[in-house]
């Protein structure tokens, strides 16, 4: 019987990770993270999302298509700049990463053809840029926020919801960390175990608002705005220090603390969720614990 949420969730994992696994040996082998394989690895969670929902339910429902309400979608565009301008910030101040905005104009510059003052580019990035980001970020929230965490809900409370779809996310990058150029440059222990962290806490946070929303795309925009601010302006305008390294990026310890703030401020509001019954499966959300 494939029709219990139990069993949606194990199915989907497997068609993940065998999915995956085309492209970790395609990016393994060059080393690089480049565009085309790592568009394909994204999109492995969503494909896997969408055969789990049609050979068990022969239908797409449940994946959260409907857009709700704009609050949620504006928070998850809003989340990471602000939590990026808490932490760059104090690493650009207190001298532990400089910061200049001559690489990012250069970069942005040599795309074009033509330079571009800073201003635009972080206009064009926070707009343009976004829409990219978002194709990217919908194939892995198909999969992550679209099916695993729903069924997972329907089983057990929120915590165990948000932990091991946490691990599951984690687990799917560790290749890319341990074979490619999807890294800081510092110790991979290190790397590891803080980018571990940091994904286990923000999916507190993505957890907690896709299930307010009822939205698969209020996490497409978190997801895409944090690989956007993050990766694409953060990073590109911080200059590293040799301690930099273990405090920004996305395998540094200072935007994993930010998240875990916001992790426990979702957890402190886990009782605001509605119930959520999966009808082919009837079991009620348990007390959030």
């Amino acid at each position: 019987m494939l029709s219990s949420a139990r069993n949606r969730v194990v199915l989907f994992l497997i068609l993940t990770y065998a999915l995956s696994s085309i492209f970790y040996v395609q990016i393994a082998s060059s080393g690089k993270m480049k565009m085309l394989p790592v568009l394909g690895l994204m999109w492995c969670p969503g494909v896997a999302a969408l055969i789990t929902r049609l050979v068990t339910q022969r239908n797409l429902r449940g994946i959260g298509w409907g857009w709700g309400k704009t609050r949620w979608q504006v928070l998850g565009y809003l989340l990471p700049p602000l939590m990026a301008l808490v932490v760059y910030g104090i690493v650009w101040l207190t001298g532990i990463g400089g910061v200049s905005g001559e690489g990012l104009v250069a970069t942005f510059s040599g795309q074009i053809g033509r330079k571009i003052p800073l201003p635009a580019i972080l206009g064009l990035l926070a707009t343009v840029g976004l829409l990219q980001g978002a194709f990217f970020a919908l194939g892995e929230e198909l999969g992550w926020r679209g099916l695993l965490v729903p069924e997972l809900a329907t089983m057990t409370s929120f915590t165990k919801t948000a932990l091991i779809s946490g691990a599951a996310w984690s687990v799917y990058h560790y290749p890319l960390i341990l074979t490619s150029d999807y890294t800081s440059g510092a110790p991979r222990w290190y790397v590891l175990i803080v980018f571990t962290w940091m994904v286990i806490a923000s999916s507190f946070v993505f957890a907690w608002l896709r299930l307010k929303s009822g939205s698969v795309w209020t996490a497409v925009i978190l997801h895409a705005s944090h690989n956007l601010f993050i990766q694409e302006i953060f990073d590109p305008l911080t200059l590293d220090r040799g301690i930099t390294k273990y405090v920004t990026t996305e395998f540094g310890i200072g935007l994993t603390i930010a998240y875990s703030v916001a992790a426990w401020i979702c957890w402190t509001k886990r009782g605001e969720l509605s119930r959520i019954v999966d009808r082919s499966d009837p079991v009620a959300y348990p007390d959030p614990i």
